[in-house]
C-alpha cells in the first residue's frame, strides 16, 4: 500500500510541482529522487519508477521540472542540463526536509537522459548516498558525434542553436521543433518511435512534444563521462547493449570512484520506459541497490 502527495518546492526563481510516492510505513523512509528521459515530464516514466519504489518500501520523489510540465518557469520546454541540476538539488531538499523521509538515507535514480543530470548532481551534493541510472544515456563530444551524424552535423546543430536563442534574445520568441516526429526532418528524434507518438504510451496531453532549438548548443556540450571520476556514491547502472549508447555507459561506469556495478539484460532502450519485464527487473535491481547502499 502507498499513497501520494503532490508536493511543491522552489528551485532559483521557479516553484515546480512533483508527486511524492510513500511507503506503508510507520518510520522514516530513505527517499530517492527520481527524473526521465530529456523533454519529458513526470508522467511519461518518473511517476512509474517511483510509484513501483514506493512499493519496495522508499519515499520517491518524481517532478517537472523547470519551465516543464506543472512546474514554474520560462522559458518552457528548453532542455537545459545547468537548469535542470539546479532543481535536482532542490528535489534533494524537498525530500531531506519532509518528515516521512529519512534525510541521512537520500538517493538518486536516473532514467535515460536524467542520468547524466543526477550522476552531475551526485558529484557534487554530498546528501546523496546511493546513485541508480537505468537505460542511461551518457555522452561526451565523441559520443555526440557518432549519435548525431558526425563532427560537422554536430557543428550545424550548434550554429543552428546560437542563431535561435540569438532570436530569443532579442524577440522572447522560441523556435520549437517536434521531439519526434516521422515527417519533419528538423525534429530532435526524425524517427518513428510508438513509445513517443502512441497516446497509450507516451504521447499524452501532459507532453507537448516540442523541442527547443536553441537547447542544441547545451545538449552536444553536455559532458557526462568526466563526471565518472567525481563520483565515489555506490552507483549501479541497468542497461542493454540494444539499448541507446551502450558505449558511453562502459565508459561511465569504467571511471567510476566509488563502489560500482553494472548489471546488463535485455529491452530496448524504449523498453525501459514504460514495458515489461524491463520495468519490474530495474525497479527490483534498483531497489536491492538502494536497499544495499542506504543503510
Amino acid at each position: 500500500m502507498t499513497t501520494k502527495q503532490r508536493v511543491t518546492f522552489p528551485s532559483g526563481e521557479a516553484t515546480l510541482t512533483g508527486n511524492l510516492f510513500l511507503p506503508d510505513t510507520e518510520t522514516p523512509a530513505p527517499g530517492i529522487v527520481v527524473a526521465g528521459t530529456w523533454t519529458s515530464v513526470k508522467e511519461l516514466m518518473a511517476d512509474r519508477y517511483a510509484q513501483r519504489l514506493a512499493e519496495r518500501g522508499y519515499a520517491a520523489l518524481s517532478f517537472d521540472f523547470t519551465g516543464f510540465g506543472e512546474s514554474g518557469g520560462e522559458p518552457r520546454d528548453v532542455e537545459d542540463p545547468t537548469r535542470k541540476v539546479r532543481d535536482i538539488h532542490h528535489a534533494v531538499t524537498c525530500l531531506a526536509t519532509h518528515p516521512a523521509i529519512d534525510g541521512d538515507r537520500l538517493g538518486a535514480l536516473g532514467i535515460c537522459a536524467a542520468a547524466m543530470y543526477m550522476a552531475d548532481n551526485a558529484a557534487h551534493d554530498p546528501r546523496i548516498g546511493s546513485l541508480a541510472l537505468v537505460a542511461p544515456w551518457l555522452h561526451d563530444a565523441a559520443i555526440c558525434e557518432a549519435a548525431y551524424g558526425g563532427a560537422d552535423a554536430v557543428t550545424q546543430k550548434i550554429e543552428t542553436a546560437r542563431e535561435a536563442r540569438a532570436r530569443f534574445a532579442e524577440t522572447g520568441e522560441i523556435d520549437y521543433v517536434p521531439v519526434v516526429s516521422t515527417t519533419d526532418p528538423r525534429a530532435a528524434m526524425p524517427y518513428d518511435i510508438d513509445f513517443y507518438l502512441n497516446p497509450a504510451r507516451g504521447g499524452i496531453p501532459a507532453w507537448p512534444n516540442r523541442f527547443a532549438v536553441m537547447a542544441w548548443q547545451d545538449w552536444l556540450t553536455y559532458d557526462s563521462i568526466t563526471l565518472a571520476p567525481q563520483i565515489t556514491q555506490p552507483t549501479l547502472l541497468v542497461h542493454s547493449q540494444d539499448a541507446a549508447i551502450p558505449d558511453g555507459a562502459h565508459r561511465f561506469h569504467a571511471g567510476l570512484a566509488g563502489p560500482k556495478d553494472i548489471y546488463w539484460t535485455q529491452g530496448t532502450q524504449f523498453d525501459f520506459y514504460d514495458q515489461e519485464p524491463q520495468v519490474t527487473l530495474a525497479a527490483d535491481t534498483v531497489a536491492a541497490h538502494f536497499g544495499r547502499s542506504l543503510r
